[in-house]
């Protein structure tokens, strides 16, 4: 869930309790105009103090869910990191190198290319599945990645020791 379906959530309950902005915000120790921008979908942050108190206001709680599972990631991966390439990594050559931690020659630049740009909810989510794919544990994998990233001289933050 995003702060803007919060928002809505928010919104929908204030309402059915019958309340106004002005009302939420002083019960809350919120300002109206945070208030308003939550609810308008407009808020750029709140800390999750500030919302927990709302929620309990509201007689809403934070419930979590299994993490989704995005599906077909490796394959996703696998073609986000060929585009700019003749050739295309195969999701089982992507899934074999992270398990192994072993980048053949001729996928180095689309490897290079997975860690640099590939969208970080789809890495992880990559590592994911081919951790359950390979059976072989998620941090074997991050110590992969995170090799790589040196010996590929990445310039993206994550890799940053």
């Amino acid at each position: 869930m995003n702060l803007c379906e919060i928002g809505a959530l928010v919104q929908s309950r204030r309402a059915q309790l019958g309340l106004t902005q002005v009302q939420l915000a002083r019960m809350s120790g919120l300002s109206r105009a945070t208030v308003k921008q939550l609810e308008g979908g407009t808020l750029k942050e709140v800390g999750v103090t500030k919302l927990l108190v709302l929620f309990d206001l509201l007689g809403l709680d934070m419930t979590t869910w299994q993490p989704r599972q995005l599906r077909h990631a490796l394959q996703m991966a696998s073609q986000s990191a060929s585009v700019s390439y003749k050739t295309v990594m195969q999701t089982k050559e992507l899934q074999t190198a992270l398990v192994s931690g072993v980048v053949p020659a001729s996928l180095v630049a689309h490897i290079a290319t997975f860690l640099d740009e590939t969208p970080l909810t789809l890495l992880v989510a990559a590592v994911q599945e081919a951790s359950q794919r390979g059976r072989v544990p998620m941090k074997l994998i991050w110590r992969h990645l995170e090799q790589w990233a040196i010996e590929f001289q990445s310039p993206r933050v994550v890799w940053a020791k």
